[in-house]
């Protein structure tokens, strides 16, 4: 790639990834296999189960809502919790299991993968009502990831009194 590229919200490619849309805001395939980056409006619904990449790295950058990160276990009892706001940016390393869940009703979120080859993985799953991860395994193994655990369960309303509310770590 020699030149910049500038591409404002709205301006990328728009798919359908089981029952959501994606926005394919900068592909593999312009910057040389380098990087690809997708937009989101994640719905508690969307959140994928724990899982790994063994061929890239993926970060994160919240746009608004607030999502929950599960990282580094083998299952999401095991894994570390993180919460992320607006403005916050997340990294994951290859061979670190992850996944995340929005912890209000919608989240925007930029997802960057480095190298960007696993966008063909989304885009091979196509339109569905729900999402059925465990029926497309072989197709994640041809990109190095494998799942681990299942989703997070739809977050539970926190209670009023504030003593039973236990902050996810920092």
């Amino acid at each position: 790639m020699s030149v910049a590229l500038v591409r404002n919200p709205g301006e990328g490619t728009h798919y359908r990834y089981y029952d959501s849309v994606q926005e394919q805001v900068v592909s593999h395939t312009e910057t040389d296999g380098v990087v690809s980056v997708a937009r989101l409006t994640m719905r508690r619904s969307d959140a994928p189960p724990l899982h790994v990449h063994s061929h890239e790295d993926e970060s994160w950058v919240v746009l608004s809502g607030r999502i929950r990160f599960w990282v580094g276990a083998d299952s999401l009892d095991a894994c570390e919790v993180h919460d992320a706001g607006p403005g916050a940016y997340v990294f994951g390393p290859r061979s670190v299991p992850h996944t995340l869940q929005p912890l209000t009703t919608t989240a925007e979120v930029l997802v960057v993968n480095n190298p960007g080859a696993i966008e063909g993985y989304f885009r091979s799953v196509g339109p569905a009502e729900a999402r059925h991860d465990r029926d497309h395994v072989d197709g994640l193994a041809r990109y190095g990831v494998v799942l681990l655990d299942g989703p997070p369960p739809p977050p539970r309303r926190a209670s009023r009194a504030p003593s039973a509310v236990k902050p996810a770590q920092e």
